[in-house]
């Protein structure tokens, strides 16, 4: 299942969604906001569709499947004006085997990272604690 949404990630709910009825392991990655951007502070990141966003995950879910043994895969990417702290993403595998598991969700946020279908802008913060945008 994939989801893209401007929403804040309930992370109890989407526990419950993922699928876990033959699966031995469960891993979870939760992409979070960080308060630098390389050398500079960060007050955020705003992410824009430019593209297929929805079609793209598709894509990296069925990579997922045909390398894995998978039970079930929640891909999860938010869009918008995202704060420091904000949840970005979430890439999270259930498979019989913890080494299935592992391994699909890295290659997973891995992909998830580097989407083309999306418009990254830093919202950096200058000496005065101002914003200014840099992609």
């Amino acid at each position: 299942m994939n989801i893209v949404t401007e929403d804040p990630l309930d992370t109890t709910n989407l526990f419950a969604r993922l699928g876990k009825r033959n699966a031995g392991s469960v891993i979870f990655h939760y992409a979070v906001v960080k308060g630098q951007a390389g050398e500079k502070a960060s007050a955020g990141i705003r992410f824009e569709r430019g593209g297929d966003v929805e079609g793209e995950m598709a894509d990296i879910e069925t990579d997922m499947r045909n390398r894995w043994h998978i039970d079930d895969i929640l891909l999860v990417r938010r869009i918008g004006l995202l704060q420091v702290g904000d949840l970005i993403s979430l890439v999270a595998v259930s498979s019989e085997a913890s080494k299935d598991a592992f391994e699909a969700c890295q290659y997973g946020l891995s992909r998830i990272r580097k989407m083309g279908s999306l418009k990254k802008t830093e919202l950096i913060l200058d000496r005065g604690g101002n914003h200014c945008s840099s992609r």
